[in-house]
């Protein structure tokens, strides 16, 4: 059997020949020069406007400033792990409605994939935070976030977990039902943990932009990592230097978030799936 244990990135992008190389090398040391004459100018910038004051960063030197910006982190980790949840939860749901025989069922849940991913986050966030309370229902301020988020990030999970299952050959389907399976079975165990292996880094991806997502909680006044940011903007007024140190611990979850995608990734590609071992 022909081995299928390549990850989606090796089946997109073909390894570039020693020319291509020596091209993305030019590229890159261009592009790294014309950073840093960027950066050197914006930093002269603010030196001059002076906001590289003592002042302005002294504040950063305290315990108590970072304990209150973990305070934030915690809270944006948080929302962020609860709307992916919910996200995985109904874009499953979805998923198995697009995959659907049943016509009807598979039209609705078309529809609902395009409208969420058609519609802006911040429209179902302010949905949450000033139509739901119209209607009696009081929700405390980490679901006003997390359930829209989790309904914006559901679509495209449902599509991404739908093209693992696509990706999934035929012929396994049948092996499976041709040995006395039903079709439940055959998906649960010989389908979806097939598909998920295939799909790991893009719903990683996805859950990076849930975390970006989740900088909307200042709307619902959720205390997350940008609501801390500014409180502290508000009382040392430094909107510069807060804004570019959350910046940064951005940056780092994220490519920490993309480091473990391409880990899980490699370590998966690396074990050698056996529908008839899935079957037993």
């Amino acid at each position: 059997m022909k081995d299928t244990r390549g990850s989606i990135r090796e089946a997109l992008y073909e390894a570039p020949g020693p020319k291509m190389q020596k091209k993305i090398l030019a590229a890159t040391v261009l592009s790294l020069a014309a950073l840093s004459v960027l950066l050197f100018l914006i930093i002269r910038m603010f030196y001059e406007n002076g906001q590289l004051e003592g002042r302005y960063w002294s504040f950063f030197t305290r315990a108590t400033t970072w304990r209150f910006l973990g305070q934030g982190l915690l809270g944006t980790l948080e929302a962020a792990l609860i709307s992916g949840a919910m996200a995985f939860a109904a874009g499953f749901l979805l998923m198995l409605g697009r995959i659907s025989r049943h016509r009807i069922w598979r039209g609705i849940c078309t529809c609902l994939v395009e409208f969420t991913r058609g519609v802006p986050t911040l429209l179902f966030i302010y949905f949450f935070f000033l139509v739901v309370p119209q209607l009696g229902i009081r929700l405390d301020s980490i679901w006003k976030i997390t359930m829209p988020v989790a309904i914006s990030a559901c679509g495209v999970v449902a599509e991404v977990l739908r093209s693992g299952v696509n990706a999934v050959p035929k012929g396994q389907t049948e092996a499976a039902l041709s040995l006395g399976m039903r079709d439940g079975s055959v998906f649960l165990k010989v389908v979806f943990p097939q598909a998920i292996r295939f799909v790991i880094p893009a719903l990683i991806s996805e859950l990076v932009i849930v975390v970006k997502d989740t900088t909307f909680a200042y709307v619902v006044n959720f205390p997350d990592l940008m609501q801390n940011a500014r409180v502290l903007i508000s009382n040392y007024d430094a909107m510069l230097s807060v804004y570019l140190v959350v910046a940064v611990i951005y940056i780092l979850i994220n490519f920490l978030l993309n480091k473990a995608s391409a880990s899980i990734a490699r370590r998966r590609n690396n074990v050698i799936t056996d529908p008839l071992e899935l079957v037993d």
